[in-house]
């Protein structure tokens, strides 16, 4: 009990980072971003998922599974697995970070290596704009590369896409909040070739709502 109190209990959380349809030019999509892990402050198991789809079902859908350690007081180093389900079966070794650098900024990258030897990288960052109790204005990126290409995936070698989004979001409770917002995609160098060889295009405004929640 008294290592409990002092910080040494076991607790759990769930989160939905992003849940939320998008309204685009063609086709209408979905969205999801979310996380659940289980630990101390030291250790922690965490399980992440995210991927997107449209008015054809499921087209991006990974699970991370990792172990987490603390290695400063607002940092931890991950390492595990990660699967990819759509838009094909592969199976990537994981390792990576996650935590908030100066000036409340929430970070997070990662390296995949591929059982086919591929190895890309993700980089994702977000801030929180607190303009009332109730309101709050999110900035977001994501940055991913590749090694190599990746011509099954239609991944370019280099800095293959970038996403830019702003939220705004109601925090009905502290632990329940819709919002809307748009965001911006745009693939580059070979990825952008591959995509609009595949009759898709290189750069996607969209304009979302969903809802941010966890428990």
């Amino acid at each position: 009990l008294l290592g409990r109190e002092h910080g040494g209990g076991r607790y759990w959380k769930v989160m939905a980072n992003i849940a939320e349809f998008q309204a685009r030019s063609g086709d209408d999509g979905f969205r999801w971003d979310g996380e659940a892990w289980y630990g101390g402050d030291l250790n922690r198991l965490v399980i992440k998922t995210e991927g997107d789809g449209g008015e054809d079902g499921v087209e991006e859908a990974e699970v991370q599974v990792l172990y987490s350690r603390a290695i400063s007081p607002m940092f931890d180093l991950q390492a595990g697995i990660r699967q990819d389900l759509e838009p094909a079966s592969r199976t990537y070794a994981t390792i990576g970070f996650e935590g908030m650098a100066p000036y409340w900024f929430d970070v997070e990258g990662a390296l995949f290596l591929s059982t086919r030897g591929d190895l890309l990288a993700r980089l994702e960052g977000s801030y929180d704009l607190r303009l009332t109790q109730k309101w709050i204005l999110q900035g977001r990126a994501e940055a991913n590369l590749s090694a190599q290409d990746v011509r099954e995936l239609g991944i370019g070698s280099g800095f293959s896409n970038a996403e830019l989004g702003l939220r705004l979001r109601y925090e009905i409770q502290r632990d329940f909040a819709p919002y809307i917002g748009v965001t911006y995609d745009r693939s580059f160098g070979a990825t952008a070739d591959f995509a609009r060889a595949a009759g898709e295009r290189e750069s996607t405004t969209s304009f979302v709502f969903g809802v941010r929640a966890w428990f």
